[in-house]
Formats: C-alpha cells, structure tokens, sequence
C-alpha cells in the first residue's frame, strides 16, 4: 500500500493552482472538470509520478470550521519537504508569500509556516539529519 493522492481544501481551485504552480513550484499533473469543480492535482516536478496533491474545493460544511480553527491556532493543514528551509524562505518571501512562522530549528528539523492565500497554512521542512 502507498500513498497516491493527498489533498488540501481550497476556497478557489483557480487561485490555488497559480498559487501551487507559480509560486511553490508544483506541476498540473490533472485537471478533470467534475460540475462546478474540477480533478486537479499537482505534483513536485522532481517527481512527477510521485504522490499527487489535490486542490480540493472546500464547500463542504465542515471544511470551512476545519480550515478556520486550523489557521487560528497556528496549526499548518499540510508539510512540505524542502532541501534548504531558510532559501526557500527567501525565494517566497521575494515573490510575496506571507509567512506566519519564519524558519525556526527545532533539532532534527528546520521549518517555517506560510499562508498558501487559499485558506490554509503550510509547514516547509526540512530535515538535518
């Protein structure tokens, strides 16, 4: 068993495929229309048959709440892997990304939280050992 798609609620599948795509760096991978919303899945373009992330509306009820109480007590919906925390850090930080945790060192790992502009907060980590 592995995982193959993973998700993150959205409130705009539009503005979090520019988002993901043009400022993170992810790939369109899928893009399904389904009624009002769409199949749309990216992934990291160094592995692009690796796990996909889909971009998933957030009009269920309890997906509102969900994402609220999340980004009110600081929690990040998600965590991403990155190579060096403190230059992505920069690298967004330059292309206007809101960061609500600059890169702290917690031993083992170094992370940083961001506001994806859709609704969530997403933790950037990166290992040390």
């Amino acid at each position: 068993m592995r995982i193959n798609v993973t998700s993150v609620f959205v409130d705009d599948q539009a503005k979090a495929l520019r988002f993901y795509t043009d400022v993170l760096g992810f790939t369109k991978k899928t893009d399904i229309p389904l009624g009002e919303a769409r199949w749309l899945t990216v992934v990291s373009p160094q592995d692009p048959d690796g796990v996909e992330l889909l971009l998933e509306p957030d009009g269920h009820p309890a997906a509102g709440p969900f994402k609220k109480a999340l980004v009110e007590d600081g929690i990040p919906f998600t965590s991403f892997a990155v190579d060096d925390v403190r230059a992505e850090y920069d690298r967004l930080r330059a292309l206007g990304v809101r960061f609500t945790q600059e890169p702290l060192d917690h031993g083992p790992v170094i992370v940083a939280v961001l506001d994806d502009t859709c609704g969530n907060l997403i933790q950037i980590a990166q290992q040390t050992n």
